[in-house]
């Protein structure tokens, strides 16, 4: 199933929505662990929003992944780029609108990408447990 490329901007911003609640969905489903959706509409032109979340293992960061996608595909009819797969210590999924990133939980401890997305600003991203 393919959407028609919408016309409308509100089209776009509700399709954009219902891909978010999409991943975040997905991820809960699979078990992700500490799951943060970071709003970037107004701060980057990249996505819309930067969902960051971490699995226990290498194989339940992989695991979830491809699932993400394969659930983006059945949904969106959008093939999602991942990179990151044969290691799975960090695994990013750009969707286009929503940009994922999963991580082992030392990895995402490392990287700290909440903290640099925050734009000086106080962090206060949207949490999902």
């Amino acid at each position: 199933m393919t959407l028609p490329t919408p016309t409308d901007p509100t089209d776009a911003m509700t399709e954009t929505e219902a891909l978010h609640r999409l991943v975040l969905a997905s991820l809960d489903d699979d078990q992700a662990v500490e799951t943060v959706s970071i709003p970037l509409a107004g701060k980057s032109s990249i996505a819309d929003y930067m969902v960051i979340a971490s699995g226990r293992s290498s194989r339940q960061v992989a695991s979830m992944a491809q699932k993400l996608a394969e659930r983006v595909k059945a949904e969106f009819g959008r093939p999602s780029r991942i990179e990151g797969l044969p290691t799975a210590d960090w695994v990013l999924i750009d969707t286009g609108d929503v940009i994922v990133h999963l991580f082992r939980p030392e990895v995402r401890t490392f990287y700290n990408l909440e903290r640099m997305w925050a734009f000086g600003d106080t962090l206060n991203p949207t949490a999902h447990a």
